[in-house]
């Protein structure tokens, strides 16, 4: 599982679509332009599912241009990792930085070492990062994390219900 968490950090560097749900960038693209209080509607508790296990998310709401957040998976009643995230904005643009944790909260990335997915675009209740992809629809939210293993790669997709704490 750590293997295919991990892979998040391997991206697609193409200007093409992986899927209708994800979109990349190469390297050389410039990332697209928005604001972090775009994103208002992530606030929130939301609990759901994805790869193969239980997931939940919790967003802060904005300030300073920052939006903060954690995720965490279970998978048969056992934690297996977590997520610390952040939205920060640079420039006229946005990037989503996390690192992962496993469940001693050992730290799966190196101190300086970031996963991180640079703006495409900003819709309404929607927005593409480079690999990954949320959409919210009344009280559900939607999210695809392009990923890579050794089989190939495919778009994970998780969904949410919003929650209560």
């Amino acid at each position: 599982m750590k293997s295919i968490i991990l892979s998040l950090a391997l991206f697609l560097f193409s200007a093409q679509s992986f899927s209708q749900e994800v979109k990349t960038l190469s390297l050389d693209e410039n990332p697209g332009k928005g604001k972090v209080s775009e994103l208002d509607w992530l606030s929130g508790y939301w609990l759901g599912t994805g790869l193969g296990g239980e997931c939940e998310e919790v967003w802060l709401p904005q300030k300073d241009g920052q939006m903060m957040g954690t995720f965490r998976f279970w998978n048969n009643g056992k934690l297996q990792f977590t997520e610390f995230f952040q939205l920060v904005e640079v420039g006229d643009s946005f990037t989503l930085k996390l690192k992962h944790y496993g469940a001693d909260l050992s730290p799966w990335e190196e101190n300086e070492e970031w996963t991180e997915f640079r703006l495409i675009e900003v819709g309404e209740n929607k927005v593409w990062l480079d690999g990954l992809t949320m959409e919210r629809v009344g009280d559900q939210m939607s999210v695809w994390v392009l990923m890579r293993s050794k089989n190939g790669d495919h778009v994970e997709k998780f969904e949410y219900q919003k929650g209560d704490f």
